[in-house]
C-alpha cells in the first residue's frame, strides 16, 4: 500500500519537470468543465508533437469550452508516464488518454485511475492486463498484414530472389505484437524465407539500424526485402545498407512521417501506412468529451476486454502517395515534403 502513495508524492513533486507538459483552456464550443490528460509515449516518433497532440488539443476546444488539456511525453520512461499520470490526476484530470509506454505496465495506470474515478482511454497502443474504458486506434494487425502483403507483392513482380527481415516494434508495446502478428500472416506462406527478426527496444532507429548491419554482414547478398513495423525502424534499416555501402532492398514503413514520406519519393523506402493521425486524434477527445459528461462513448469492436473504436490504414506507395498523403484528407503539404533534395523526384512523381 506504500508504493501508490510514494509514486502519487512523486508525480506531485515531478509537475515542474515533466516531459512535454502543457495545459490549455479551451476557446470555442460548449460542453462541461474539467480537465483531460493526453499522455503520449515517446519522442523516437516525431507524430506525437508534430500531429496527434495539437490536433487532439484542437477538437477539444472545439468541444468544450472551458475543459483544460494537460498533454506531457514520457520519452519511452515507463516510470516517467507513472509519474504523469499522477500529477494529472493531481491536478484534477478526469479523463486520461493513454498511449502508454509499457502495455503490461499501464494496467497499474488504469487501476489507480479507476480507484480515484477518473476515466482511462487507450490510444494508438492498447492496455494490455487491465481493461481501460475506451480504446481509440487503427487495426494494427491489418497494418502489419497490410505493409507486409504490399511488399511481397513487389518483390514477386519484380522477380526478386532471396529472403526476409523483419524488423518488429517494442516488445512492451502490446501494438507492436498485433502489427508483428500482421506481418507474419503476410510473410509466413509468402513463398520468401524469414532470415531473421528483431524486437526492437522503445522502438529505437538506432537499435534497428544496429540489427540490421548485422544482418546484412550474416545474408550478403541474400536480402530481398525488409518489413520494418514503423518508419522508424525502417529508416534505420535502409541507414544499415547505405552505412553498408550494398544496394538498399525494398522497405517498408508506417505512420507516413514526412522523412518517410520523402524516402518514398526518393525511392529509398517502398511503401509506408497512412494513417489520418486527425481521425484517430478527434476520435479520442470526442470520447473523452463523452466520458467527461457521463456518457458512454460508441464502439464497434472489442480489444483487450475493452469497447474499442478501430479505424482502417491505407498502404502508401509511390503509385498512390500524391492522392492519399498529400491530398484534401492528408497531413502533409506538397512543400513540405518537395524541399530541394526532393524536388525532381516529385517532379516525377506529378507533384507541385
Amino acid at each position: 500500500m506504500r508504493r501508490p502513495a510514494r509514486l502519487a508524492l512523486a508525480g506531485i513533486l515531478a509537475v515542474g519537470t515533466l516531459v512535454s507538459c502543457a495545459e490549455e483552456p479551451a476557446t470555442t464550443g460548449s460542453g462541461g468543465v474539467g480537465k483531460v490528460a493526453f499522455l503520449m509515449p515517446d519522442l523516437a516518433s516525431t507524430r506525437y508533437e508534430q500531429y496527434d497532440a495539437p490536433l487532439f488539443k484542437k477538437r477539444m476546444r472545439a468541444l468544450c469550452q472551458e475543459c483544460k488539456v494537460i498533454y506531457q511525453n514520457a520519452d519511452s520512461d515507463a516510470s516517467l508516464q507513472q509519474q504523469q499520470a499522477n500529477s494529472a490526476m493531481a491536478q484534477g484530470a478526469k479523463v486520461i488518454v493513454l498511449d502508454p509506454v509499457d502495455s503490461d505496465s499501464a494496467s497499474t495506470m488504469v487501476q489507480m485511475a479507476h480507484s480515484q474515478g477518473v476515466k482511462v482511454i487507450a490510444y494508438d497502443r492498447p492496455v494490455s492486463k487491465k481493461p481501460a474504458d475506451f480504446y481509440v486506434s487503427f487495426d494494427n494487425e491489418a497494418i502489419g498484414e497490410s505493409i507486409g502483403r504490399s511488399l511481397v507483392g513487389h518483390l514477386k513482380k519484380t522477380g526478386a530472389k532471396g529472403g526476409l527481415l523483419q524488423v518488429n516494434g517494442s516488445p512492451t508495446d502490446a501494438a507492436a505484437g498485433l502489427i508483428k502478428k500482421g506481418i507474419h500472416k503476410a510473410v509466413d506462406d509468402s513463398g520468401f524465407d524469414l532470415l531473421a527478426e528483431y524486437d526492437t527496444p522503445d522502438w529505437s532507429p538506432e537499435k534497428a539500424q544496429q540489427w540490421v548491419s548485422g544482418q546484412i554482414a550474416q545474408y550478403p547478398g541474400r536480402i530481398a526485402g525488409v518489413v520494418a513495423a514503423n518508419d522508424g525502424t525502417g529508416g534505420g534499416a535502409i541507414a544499415a545498407f547505405k552505412g553498408a555501402e550494398v544496394k538498399v532492398p525494398p522497405v517498408t514503413g508506417n505512420d507516413a512521417e514526412l522523412a518517410a514520406v520523402q524516402r518514398v519519393v526518393s525511392g529509398d523506402q517502398y511503401n509506408t501506412i497512412s494513417k489520418p493521425i486527425k481521425t484517430v486524434a478527434e476520435a479520442a477527445a470526442e470520447a473523452a468529451h463523452q466520458l467527461m459528461e457521463g456518457e458512454t462513448p460508441e464502439a464497434d469492436s472489442t480489444l483487450f476486454a475493452t469497447p474499442s473504436q478501430l479505424f482502417e490504414p491505407t498502404v502508401v506507395t509511390r503509385e498512390n502517395l500524391k492522392e492519399v498523403v498529400l491530398g484534401p484528407d492528408g497531413v502533409l503539404k506538397a512543400e513540405d515534403v518537395c524541399t530541394r533534395p526532393y524536388a525532381d523526384d516529385c517532379r516525377r512523381l506529378g507533384i507541385e
